[in-house]
């Protein structure tokens, strides 16, 4: 059961992933600032790991040994659980979300829901769950290879993104940085 469920998520994932590119573009929307170069790196960067994740998943010295009940179940819980902080940061911004660093009009600091905890909590829910489908390669290089890049790449894109906040919306947004973390609550 727990499969079957892993295996609907894994394809849910990217198909929404692909649906929010097409459909949560800035556009004309982006009124200020606007920086589209790092989603096409984060998606060379995410192809990349995927398919190399899947080349090594073969490696049979790599192999996690433990029982494929625990890692299904293990992989489906952090999979679901990054989904869930994703949607939720997705649906707390609303309409500021989109899948370029932009600043629209009437933009603001936005500190609520997850938002009140980290600043990043979409780049987290994504962590998450490719943590998530690293453990159910079953396969210790391509979990390093799922999530070493792709963390990576993100913090690249945190540090343009910050950036851009803070030029736009000022002491506010210095304020929030001052009082929450980038990904982990109280770490990081």
């Amino acid at each position: 059961m727990q499969r079957a469920i892993l295996l609907i998520v894994v394809v849910v994932f990217p198909v929404s992933e692909i649906a929010l590119t097409v459909f949560r573009r800035a556009g004309t929307r982006a009124v200020s600032a606007r920086y589209i170069g790092s989603n096409g790196f984060l998606w060379v960067v995410i192809g990349a790991s995927v398919s190399i994740a899947v080349a090594l998943q073969w490696v049979a010295a790599a192999v996690i040994h433990a029982s494929a009940f625990a890692l299904e179940l293990t992989a489906l819980v952090f999979t679901v659980v990054g989904l869930v902080v994703r949607w939720t940061a997705i649906r707390t911004l609303g309409r500021f979300f989109t899948v370029e660093v932009a600043i629209q009009t009437d933009h603001h600091v936005v500190d609520t829901g997850v938002y009140k905890h980290i600043r990043h909590p979409s780049y987290a829910g994504l962590l998450l769950v490719f943590l998530g489908l690293g453990v159910a390669s079953a396969n210790w290089l391509s979990l390093a290879a799922l999530v070493l890049p792709v963390t990576a790449a993100f913090i690249v894109r945190i540090v343009i993104e910050e950036r851009i906040l803070r030029k736009a919306l000022g002491a506010p947004y210095d304020a929030y940085c001052s009082r929450t973390k980038r990904l982990v609550p109280g770490v990081y």
